[in-house]
């Protein structure tokens, strides 16, 4: 990939940016509200919300969408406990939808260049016990699959990779805009998540 990434190729023009806010961030943002809340931090604690992203249109020239490797970059935002709590679920996904329209050309190219510097594993984890991490998409079609039985009842993606505060996305079931969530957290955090009364009024529990 880096190779296709750092050959010399004329500049393209830059995309124009959008002011909208993806129904998908707003969803992020909201688990990441619910979660802050749940796990009650000090307010002057640091959160972090890490969102896998596809950089495929991010690089100039594109990389074909249908490339086959690894082409996606994990975005961290920052904020401290205090200020995800006090603004309003808006606030929460314009941080989240601004770093994601950020991530360009020229910081997928940097975060290649910095990992060829100091080539390491990406670590996996709640390291400070303020972290999320948004895994898979809710563009894959899970459901599509039939090897025969029929169309899946559900769709886990079994143990590995994780940890307190690891969240996976997929189409829902149902469709219509439907999302499914595997969200693992500590027991105590759950129990904060499922009797947290704005999260609740958007999801069914199954």
């Amino acid at each position: 990939m880096s190779d296709l990434l750092w050959r010399k190729l004329p500049e393209a023009p830059k995309p124009v940016v959008s002011d909208e806010i993806s129904s998908f961030q707003s969803l992020s943002a909201l688990l990441w509200r619910s979660v802050t809340r749940a796990r009650k931090l000090p307010p002057g604690k640091t959160t972090t919300f890490r969102m896998a992203v596809n950089v495929r249109h991010r690089l100039s020239p594109n990389l074909d969408p249908l490339y086959f490797g690894n082409a996606i970059q994990s975005i961290p935002t920052y904020a401290t406990a205090d200020d995800v709590l006090s603004h309003d679920l808006r606030w929460c996904a314009e941080q989240l939808s601004k770093n994601v329209k950020a991530h360009d050309d020229c910081k997928v190219r940097q975060g290649v260049k910095d990992w060829e510097a100091n080539p390491q594993c990406f670590p996996l984890g709640n390291f400070d016990g303020a972290m999320v991490t948004m895994g898979s998409s809710p563009r894959f079609p899970m459901y599509d699959n039939d090897f025969g039985w029929g169309r899946p009842l559900a769709v886990r993606s079994g143990k590995a990779n994780k940890f307190d505060g690891k969240i996976s996305a997929f189409p829902g079931r149902d469709g219509g805009g439907s999302v499914d969530l595997e969200v693992v957290l500590a027991p105590e955090t759950m129990a904060g998540v499922e009797g947290d009364v704005e999260f609740m009024e958007y999801v069914t529990v199954v």
